[in-house]
């Protein structure tokens, strides 16, 4: 039986210049930073209050994908057509003002949603992630489907 997600993956260009965005500016620690046997790059990154989660920064191409495939990821990451996941906070509208004054690319400022408050933010690669603080209706289906159709 699955018990929670251990590792997450995200696309990005630089493995460099994404470990400084996930933890100069959004405060998250380094998990592990080894290059693999057949020369990948293993490096994982993840916040403080969730030490066992890492999310694995990977840079597309081998030994995982072929040129054609690399380019068509990196043209998706791009074009901005990838949402990398939603990301929890306690307060939304203080860890907004507190990326944005580190230079987080907002695309939406915070506001109220069903399930709580929410933000959208973007890596400098194009991957756009939600932030969300979430109220007593996100986990609860009977609540949610009074705002959203059914099956959509």
């Amino acid at each position: 039986m699955i018990t929670r997600l251990g590792v997450a993956g995200v696309f990005v260009f630089d493995y460099e210049e994404a470990k400084r965005f996930f933890l100069d500016r959004l405060g998250f620690e380094e998990r592990f930073d080894v290059t693999m046997d057949d020369g990948m790059r293993w490096l994982t990154v993840g916040p403080p209050a969730d030490p066992r989660f890492q999310l694995s920064l990977q840079v597309p191409g081998p030994p995982l994908h072929d040129e054609d495939t690399a380019r068509t990821i990196r043209a998706l990451v791009a074009k901005g057509a990838l949402s990398a996941g939603a990301w929890n906070t306690d307060d939304c509208r203080a860890t907004h003002a507190a990326y944005a004054a580190r230079g987080v690319e907002f695309l939406q400022e915070p506001r109220e949603v069903p399930y709580g408050v929410e933000a959208v933010f973007r890596d400098p690669f194009g991957n756009w992630y939600s932030l969300n603080e979430l109220n007593t209706a996100a986990l609860d289906p009977d609540a949610m489907a009074e705002h959203f159709e059914p099956g959509g």
